[in-house]
């Protein structure tokens, strides 16, 4: 029984990354990837300042990632990814434009 589940996995797999794979996967599994160093980068910049920061690379890391799991959502017509990457890039891209627009008054310097 195990190993029939097994094998059953081992197939999806094959079939899900390999038997289907083709440029939009790939871009897809990179879109992914970008949104992801996101957090990454939230992390060690929190853990350099020893506490919660959230770095403006954090919000070019959403927006890009974002955008192309945006385009990858298009391309593959899957309105789920759409609708909620849509609406996540207007909140990325406002966070960006509140941030260069608080460097430009001088009243911070610019997050790392």
């Amino acid at each position: 029984m195990l190993i029939q589940y097994g094998q059953e996995l081992g197939d999806y797999l094959y079939d899900v990354f390999v038997a289907k794979f083709d440029f939009w996967l790939a871009f897809g599994l990179v879109a992914q990837l970008l949104f992801t160093a996101r957090f990454l980068v939230q992390w060690i910049s929190s853990e350099r300042a020893g506490k919660s920061v959230v770095p403006i690379a954090f919000w070019f890391f959403s927006m890009g990632g974002g955008l192309m799991t945006l385009v990858y959502g298009i391309a593959k017509r899957e309105p789920v990814i759409i609708v909620g990457q849509a609406m996540a890039t207007i909140i990325y891209v406002r966070n960006i434009m509140l941030i260069i627009k608080t460097h430009a008054r001088g009243s911070e310097s610019l997050p790392n």
